[in-house]
């Protein structure tokens, strides 16, 4: 047995997209429910940028989705992303 081989996360606003569509609601009609602009929520649905925790407690009143859950798959894409550029990092570690 070679391991066991991680999918790489999905963009939280994937997520969201699902919880949102899958009640019935669309960018408008979501962000109405959640009390955020119309921006705010396309741009998280539609991957452009990141769940703030009053976002995420927004959506666990509004879905049943626990905000703790949320923010976990937001930081675990961001490491995702992150060590896809660990190269870029030109740092040394410290000797001391």
């Amino acid at each position: 047995m070679d391991g066991i081989e991680l999918r790489e996360p999905c963009h939280i606003g994937e997520f969201v997209r699902e919880i949102v569509e899958g009640h019935g609601l669309n960018v408008s009609s979501g962000a109405r429910h959640l009390r955020v602009t119309r921006q705010a929520l396309s741009t998280l649905m539609n991957c452009n940028g990141g769940l703030s925790s009053e976002m995420g407690l927004r959506l666990e009143k509004a879905f049943g989705v626990k905000m703790d859950t949320l923010m976990r798959m937001q930081t675990a894409w961001e490491i995702a992303e992150a060590r896809k550029r660990e190269d870029e990092v030109l740092v040394e570690r410290f000797a001391a």
